[in-house]
């Protein structure tokens, strides 16, 4: 198969995506590389319709690389993830608004474009998680422990574009990583990025039943096939609070395999879904978004895996 790589700047000498390029080129697979933060796009050629079986997406958000991915889906083209998809967790907004109207346990959330209308909140929701609608890898993400806090903190959120708040979830201080790929969920724990602890180190631990079905639920909401999902284990039970598309896949036992057998298998799925060629122009009708329509179930396979993590 010929594939095609988006991938950006700041993973161009990360493991993932590199080690599953490295991958699917051993086994004979035709690999693509483009930096689209790198590269002056001429839009109206770049994407090339037939010249890939597949698009792969792996760029920092609010890059060029959803746009490139979203001309290659506009095009007819498969890819990895549905662009429609990537959009609607990409923006944090968005993807509140998605989840929590299908059910997923996510935090109450606010929106605000300028940071001073954060002031509106009442103060009985702080403590106040804040960080950018479009952020990623625990970047300018802010707790906020009162009114007061968050006037000191609006001259350093004034550049971040879209804002949410989420009133702050007690946890013990670490994270629960949920990784989807091929079927299968694998859970690690690490250290929340609200608290820092060196002396934490990521590992992997065993998926419960209870937070199996809500990342199998989020993969069915959001219409992702490769995805992670954080969830904290707050005093009410599992919370969500973020969704990624293809993330790092840290912990994965032979992340990079299973990822390119992932990829490859998408592909071919999308391949074979391509209708024939036709000398007939036809306008069919906007397909919905996976999101809107997609079951809620826990796939086939979940793997609990257990152990102390290399």
């Amino acid at each position: 198969m010929r594939l095609c790589f988006l991938v950006e700047e700041h993973y161009r000498h990360d493991g993932m995506p590199n080690e599953v390029i490295g991958q699917l080129t051993a086994w004979g697979h035709q690999v693509d590389v483009v930096r689209p933060g790198g590269s002056l796009l001429r839009m109206t050629e770049v994407v090339d319709a037939g010249a890939h079986d597949a698009w792969v997406l792996k760029t920092v958000s609010g890059g060029p690389g959803l746009t490139l991915l979203e001309a290659a889906a506009a095009a007819g083209m498969t890819t990895v993830n549905d662009a429609r998809s990537i959009r609607g967790v990409r923006d944090k907004a968005l993807a509140a608004a998605i989840g929590r109207g299908r059910g997923l346990p996510l935090p109450p959330t606010y929106a605000v474009a300028l940071p001073e209308l954060l002031r509106e909140i009442p103060a009985t929701e702080y403590p106040l998680v804040v960080k950018p609608a479009d952020g990623s890898s625990g970047r300018a993400v802010h707790l906020v422990r009162s009114p007061e806090g968050l006037e000191s903190l609006l001259p350093v959120l004034a550049s971040e574009g879209l804002l949410i708040a989420q009133p702050y979830v007690p946890n013990s201080g670490t994270d629960i990583k949920v990784y989807g790929v091929g079927g299968e969920l694998f859970a690690t724990e690490r250290c929340s990025p609200l608290h820092p602890d060196p002396s934490v180190r990521e590992r992997r631990v065993p998926l419960s039943a209870e937070v199996a079905a809500i990342a199998a639920q989020v993969g069915a909401v959001y219409g992702l096939d490769l995805y992670g999902v954080d969830v904290l284990l707050g005093p009410d039970g599992p919370v969500v609070v973020d969704v990624n598309d293809f993330p790092s896949f840290r912990q994965v036992p032979d992340a990079a395999a299973r990822v390119a057998r992932a990829v490859l298998g998408l592909a071919r799925a999308g391949v074979s879904a391509q209708p024939p060629a036709t000398t007939t122009a036809t306008v069919p009708s906007p397909a919905p978004p996976p999101y809107a329509a997609l079951p809620l179930s826990i796939p086939a396979q979940v793997s609990a895996v257990g152990g102390d993590g290399a």
